[in-house]
């Protein structure tokens, strides 16, 4: 039995671990690489060290794009098993993987026609990572399964998914592993959720593993305080609408983010806390859908975001003003406004979709507030920003930052150092092996010297394409 990292290696995306035994191959994630130069080169190298077609099946810990955008590509070059995942993992992919395609296909016209207007020839021109067809035929591939539901996608594999309460669907893999008389237990944390915040149940204690792969997202920093944080979102909307005249524009991922917002937004509002009068803009088709997924899910959320909706249906026609913008010409007429509006748009990392036009607009204003509300990976837009850039480039131009720039820590889905070792304190015994994956360099092996510290466990960072014996 073996385990390879294809990705999250020192690094936080492209998660993909490939298992294999004897007549038995799988793999756990697929996920896209995201930010920096390399991450199309990246993606449109895989799959590397294993061939699509000799896989068994695949189990997936959540839709967010670097755990799953690389389904697609898989498909198309010849995987036919199954793939699982939660049941609220397929409806949200129902919409993240068809979006990641429209987003892959524009990005290859606008590139295939920059070429041909600078060079005015078809040479060298490129074909999208996957398309929208190629998105919506993998989504067939989904077996939808429920938390502690265990199953046999092979006879020698037992499967459960555990809530990671990271974003809606998010889940650990407890997964048992029969070679002839050898048994083994590995366990895949997924993406952990920060314990103790509303909507998202905490992240549920896993008693054993003989091999755990930990996510190190936050592993050598603490998130501020909620109540900080959520002061600070409040001081940032009233301060930025009320005496600066100006708007606040959030960059933020469609799923889990955006509806993590959206619920404080609406409790400031029922405490007092913002103006009533503050017009909120959902300005993301996927966020919108992932919004809706989310209340069809409600059952599996926690008891903060039931109340909050039953506060919503007491009040009814006295809600605050709250508009989900749907065609393009609705995205485009809120370039118009220009105070009182605060307005929350994808992508979360500003690399793609309606949140460049927003920041073009904004940007240069110093009435207006930016709030980086989420991870930004390494070369990434919203990074530059965190980073205090004084110009980024937005379409091909320069454009000045003169808005405020705030970063809310506090608002992390995943969680920060103290948490993630608390989860770890729920083993019961120490792991054979810990593997310290999903983080940056640095963070990652900061996070194995802390687990070494307080559990005294055998712990590694591997690099990419390590492979180890069970």
């Amino acid at each position: 039995m073996r385990v390879t990292i294809l990705g999250a290696a020192r690094e936080v995306t492209g998660s993909c671990y490939l298992v294999e035994s004897e007549r038995l191959r799988f793999i756990v994630d697929c996920g896209m690489f995201q930010g920096g130069r390399e991450a199309e080169a990246k993606n449109r190298r895989f799959p590397v060290g294993f061939n699509p077609e000799s896989l068994d099946f695949v189990l997936l810990t959540h839709a967010h794009i670097d755990h799953s955008g690389l389904l697609p590509r898989l498909t198309s070059l010849g995987f036919r098993g199954p793939i699982y995942c939660t049941d609220a993992t397929a409806d949200l992919l129902g919409v993240m993987l068809p979006d990641s395609a429209h987003i892959a296909e524009k990005e290859a016209e606008w590139h295939n026609y920059s070429k041909r207007k600078r060079r005015g020839e078809l040479r060298g021109e490129i074909a999208p990572l996957y398309t929208v067809e190629q998105a919506r035929t993998t989504l067939k591939r989904l077996k939808r399964k429920e938390y502690g539901e265990c199953f046999e996608p092979h006879k020698r594999v037992r499967v459960c998914f555990r809530d990671a309460g990271h974003i809606l669907g998010s889940s650990i893999i407890e997964l048992w592993l029969e070679e002839g008389e050898k048994a083994v237990k590995l366990v895949f944390s997924g993406d952990i959720g920060m314990p103790r915040r509303p909507i998202m149940n905490d992240p549920t204690p896993i008693a054993e593993a003989d091999y755990l792969f930990v996510e190190s997202t936050y592993g050598n920093r603490l998130h501020k305080s909620l109540e900080v944080t959520v002061e600070e979102l409040a001081f940032a909307v009233t301060d930025t609408v009320q005496r600066k005249k100006g708007n606040v524009i959030i960059p933020s991922f469609a799923v889990g983010r955006t509806q993590e917002i959206l619920y404080f937004l609406l409790d400031l509002i029922r405490q007092e806390r913002i103006p009533g009068s503050v017009a909120i803009f959902v300005d993301s088709p996927m966020a919108t859908a992932a919004t809706e997924i989310t209340m069809k899910h409600i059952d599996i959320l926690d008891e903060d975001m039931h109340r909050l909706v039953d506060w919503e249906k007491q009040n009814g026609s006295r809600m605050p003003y709250i508009r989900f913008t749907e065609s393009p010409e609705d995205s485009m007429a809120l370039n118009t406004i220009k105070q009182g509006a605060v307005i929350l748009s994808a992508s979360g990392m500003c690399d793609a979709g309606r949140i460049k036009h927003h920041l073009v607009n904004n940007l240069p204003r110093r009435e207006c507030t930016i709030i980086i509300a989420g991870f930004q990976a390494q070369g990434t837009l919203g990074r530059k920003l965190v980073d205090g850039a004084s110009y980024v480039r937005l379409f091909g131009e320069s454009v000045p930052v003169r808005a405020e720039i705030l970063t809310l820590g506090g608002l992390s889905a995943h969680a920060d150092r103290d948490a993630l070792l608390d989860w770890l304190a729920g083993f019961g015994k120490a792991p054979k092996r810990t593997f310290v994956i999903h983080g940056e360099e640095e963070t990652a092996m900061g996070f194995a010297d802390s687990i070494r510290e307080r559990f005294a466990w055998q712990v590694e960072v591997p690099e990419i394409g390590a492979g180890y014996d069970l």
